[in-house]
């Protein structure tokens, strides 16, 4: 009769256990389901609600989305193990510590994942842009979460990690619609400073790219040791900067021979005392 009691016994502890384990891995299952469909609803929404910004590229959108689904994940995973009696405080702890480690590991990549989606959210320029940053300038080809690809007017491709992209001064030619172009002529002491004034304001108003308004800036800047020095400031479409500053040398040139107006070299006065 004791075997028999002692056999009911263990059957009835199976029963619960067979219960319990059942119920936890029911649990698990539902835990699952419902973090599944969380991490991809909120992956979805939040992709769409990050679309609608205009500063937010769409690789920004999809990574911050993608973190987000994942982190959901990662939690539903933690909370499954804990309906099977795992103790999930040191698993927490040990997965804090080897992502610290990894992070301290991946420090370099990381800064510039995190400078790449500073660049990508905030677009100080955009693909297409002429910029010089990190001692670089080219046109901008793609801008990516790790690197920012670059072509130079030679055609050189230049690849720079983003944390030296983000971590620089960034000149941007592209920026605004107009530029202001600069120039200086030096012309003889000799000859007449207004007359020479003159013939370049007439190759500026003879030239459409060159804008009135704001008003070109023609005036003597400085004397130098073989010239007077006029300096030249118009304003064009940013598109027309490097063509019309071409034009500009070549007619201005032009224009100083036909009317008598010299470009004096460089000269030096040589002193020889005799012993």
């Amino acid at each position: 009769m004791d075997f028999f009691k002692t056999d009911s016994a263990l059957y009835d502890e199976w029963i619960s256990k067979g219960i319990d384990m059942g119920l936890a891995i029911l649990g698990a299952l539902l835990i699952l389901f419902i973090g599944l469909r969380i991490a991809g609803f909120t992956e979805k929404h939040l992709r769409k609600l990050l679309g609608k910004s205009k500063k937010m590229d769409e690789t920004v959108s999809q990574f911050l989305a993608s973190l987000a689904k994942y982190t959901i994940i990662i939690i539903t995973f933690i909370a499954i193990l804990g309906q099977f009696g795992i103790e999930t405080t040191s698993l927490v702890a040990v997965v804090g510590a080897a992502g610290l480690a990894i992070g301290l590991a991946m420090q370099g990549t990381l800064s510039n994942v995190a400078a790449g989606v500073m660049l990508l959210i905030f677009r100080p320029f955009k693909v297409g842009q002429f910029v010089e940053v990190a001692g670089h300038s080219g046109v901008v080809k793609a801008i990516t979460l790790f690197v920012t690809e670059m072509d130079t007017g030679d055609n050189v491709r230049i690849v720079i990690p983003n944390g030296s992209v983000w971590g620089s001064s960034i000149r941007n030619f592209n920026h605004h619609d107009i530029r202001r172009l600069d120039q200086v002529y030096g012309i003889g002491y000799g000859d007449d400073i207004d007359k020479a004034m003159d013939v370049i304001k007439g190759v500026l108003a003879s030239d459409d790219r060159c804008k009135t308004d704001p008003e070109a800036l023609v005036a003597v800047v400085g004397l130098g040791e073989s010239s007077v020095d006029i300096v030249v400031r118009v304003w064009c479409n940013a598109s027309d900067y490097w063509p019309l500053n071409f034009a500009l040398l070549k007619a201005v040139k032009e224009a100083f021979d036909k009317e008598g107006i010299s470009i004096p070299y460089p000269c030096r006065s040589l002193y020889m005392e005799k012993s």
